[in-house]
C-alpha cells in the first residue's frame, strides 16, 4: 500500500473538484446520478452488496488470521528463551533428559531470583481427548506440566478463580480459553489422565496462547504417564542480549544438542504457516468474489449509462467535456463500492470482533483465540472495494464520454 500516493490523491482530487470548472462539472453530474439511484435500486443494490460480501469475507478471514496470531504471539518475549532439542520444531517432538535440563538451568546468561534459583521452569506437553462444548466431540486438549518457578517466569498469567495447583498434588488450573470451549473443566471437576483422576483447582488467565492449555506440576504429570525426561525448558534471560552468550555455552558443551530461541520468535514461528494459510485462503476467496462484484458493477453502470445517455448528450451539447462525464461516472460507482465496503466491513466488525474459536496448533492440540477486526484490516477493505469499484466503473465512464451525441440525443 502506498501511503503518500494515496494522501496526495486525497488532497488533490477534492482541490481538483472543488476548485476547477470541470471539477464542479464532475460533481454536479454525479449529484444529478446518485439522485437517481432510488429509482434503480435494484441494480444499484447489486453493486453495494456484491461489494459488502467481498469486504466481509476477506475482512473476517483476515481477521481470523490476525487473532491466531495475535495470541500466539503474545506469549512470546525478547527476555525469554525457549531451549528445545535440536531439530525439534515443536515441544511434542522434543526431548531433554534431566542432566541435560540441569546444565541448560545452570548455564551463563540465565537470570536467577532473590534466593538464587534459576527463573526458569521444566516442561513436559501431553495432550487428552475432553469433549468440546459446541460440538460435543472429542478434541485435543494440551496439559503443560511445569516448574515450581514458572510464577515468576510468565507474570502475566494469574489465578481468575480458585486457587494455584499444589506440587506433587494431581491438581489441575485450567486456562480460560480452554474452559470455555471444553466441557467438564469447571473447579471441582475431575478430569482423567492416563488413567488416573486429577482434580481442576483453578481457573487463571493470561491473555495468549496459554489460555488453551490446562497446568499442573510437572514432576507429578511425569510420573502419571511413566516419563523420565521433560521436553522444553523456558527461562528469563539477565537481559535480551544475553542470549547469544546463553546460545555460545550450551554450543560449547558436548554433552547437549539443543536450539534455543526466545520465545517471541517461538511463537512466531508456530503462527507462521497457519496464518499464512487463512490469509491465502482468504484473499483467494475474495479474488474470486470480486471479479463478480467487478461485473456486476459493470453491468449495472453500463444500464445507468444507457438509461442516461439523452442526458449525457445533452450536457456534451451545453458544453460539458469528456473529461467532467468520465470522472462524474467513475465518482458514482465508487460512492456506490464505498458504500458497500462500509457495510461489509462494518458487518465483519459486528459479528466476529472479539468472536471465540479453536484450531489445531503445533502441539496437535485447540488454540483457543478471537478474531481480531482491527482498523488497519477494515481500512484494507475499504480499499479493496475502491479498487473494485474503480475496476467495475472505468469502461462504463469511457462509455458515457464516447458517446455520439447527436445519435444519443436522437433516442426515445
Amino acid at each position: 500500500m502506498n501511503v503518500p500516493l494515496l494522501a496526495a490523491l486525497g488532497i488533490l482530487l477534492p482541490g481538483w473538484l472543488l476548485l476547477t470548472r470541470s471539477g464542479r462539472q464532475s460533481l454536479a453530474i454525479t449529484w444529478i446520478g446518485l439522485t437517481t439511484v432510488p429509482e434503480r435500486l435494484g441494480a444499484t443494490s447489486v453493486v453495494v452488496v456484491g461489494i459488502a460480501g467481498v469486504v466481509g469475507v476477506l475482512v473476517a478471514l483476515q481477521a481470523m488470521a490476525a487473532g491466531f496470531a495475535a495470541t500466539l504471539e503474545a506469549a512470546g518475549r525478547d527476555d525469554t528463551v525457549m531451549v528445545l532439542r535440536a531439530g525439534a520444531n515443536a515441544e511434542l517432538s522434543s526431548a531433554l533428559d534431566r542432566p541435560a535440563v540441569t546444565l541448560i538451568m545452570q548455564a551463563p546468561g540465565i537470570a536467577r531470583d532473590a534466593r538464587d534459583v534459576p527463573i526458569a521452569s521444566a516442561e513436559i506437553v501431553v495432550v487428552a481427548n475432553v469433549a468440546k462444548r459446541a460440538t460435543g466431540t472429542d478434541a485435543n486438549l494440551e496439559i503443560r506440566g511445569v516448574g515450581p518457578d514458572v510464577w515468576a517466569l510468565r507474570p502475566q498469567v494469574r489465578i481468575a478463580s480458585g486457587r494455584r495447583f499444589t506440587p506433587g498434588r494431581r491438581e489441575l488450573i485450567v486456562g480460560a480459553g480452554a474452559l470455555r470451549q471444553f466441557n467438564g473443566l469447571g473447579i471441582g471437576s475431575r478430569l482423567r489422565l492416563n488413567s488416573q483422576d486429577w482434580w481442576i483447582v483453578g481457573v487463571f488467565a493470561s491473555g495468549d496462547t496459554h489460555e488453551s492449555e490446562v497446568w499442573g506440576d510437572a514432576e507429578s504429570l511425569m510420573a502419571a504417564y511413566r516419563r523420565n525426561g521433560f521436553q522444553s525448558v523456558t527461562a528469563r534471560l539477565t537481559t535480551p542480549a544475553a542470549i547469544e552468550k546463553l546460545r555460545a555455552a550450551l554450543a560449547a558443551d558436548p554433552r547437549l544438542r539443543v536450539d534455543v530461541e526466545t520465545t517471541r520468535a517461538y511463537y512466531s514461528k508456530q503462527s507462521e504457516r497457519l496464518t499464512r494459510i487463512i490469509r491465502g485462503i482468504g484473499t483467494g476467496v475474495a479474488v474470486i468474489m470480486a471479479l463478480g462484484a467487478v461485473f456486476g458493477a459493470l453491468n449495472t453502470m453500463y444500464a445507468a449509462v444507457a438509461a442516461r445517455a439523452r442526458e449525457i448528450a445533452t450536457l456534451r451539447a451545453l458544453g460539458f467535456t469528456a473529461v467532467p462525464v468520465v470522472v462524474a461516472v467513475m465518482l458514482e460507482t465508487m460512492a456506490l463500492a464505498l458504500a458497500g465496503g462500509v457495510l461489509g466491513a462494518g458487518i465483519a466488525w459486528a459479528m466476529f470482533n472479539g468472536y471465540a474459536v479453536s484450531t489445531l496448533g503445533s502441539n496437535f492440540s485447540q488454540i483457543v483465540f478471537q478474531f481480531q477486526v482491527t482498523p488497519a484490516l477494515m481500512f484494507h477493505g475499504l480499499l479493496w472495494a475502491l479498487g473494485i469499484g474503480f475496476i467495475g466503473g472505468l469502461f462504463p465512464a469511457l462509455r458515457a464520454a464516447t458517446l455520439a451525441v447527436t445519435a444519443a440525443l436522437r433516442e426515445s
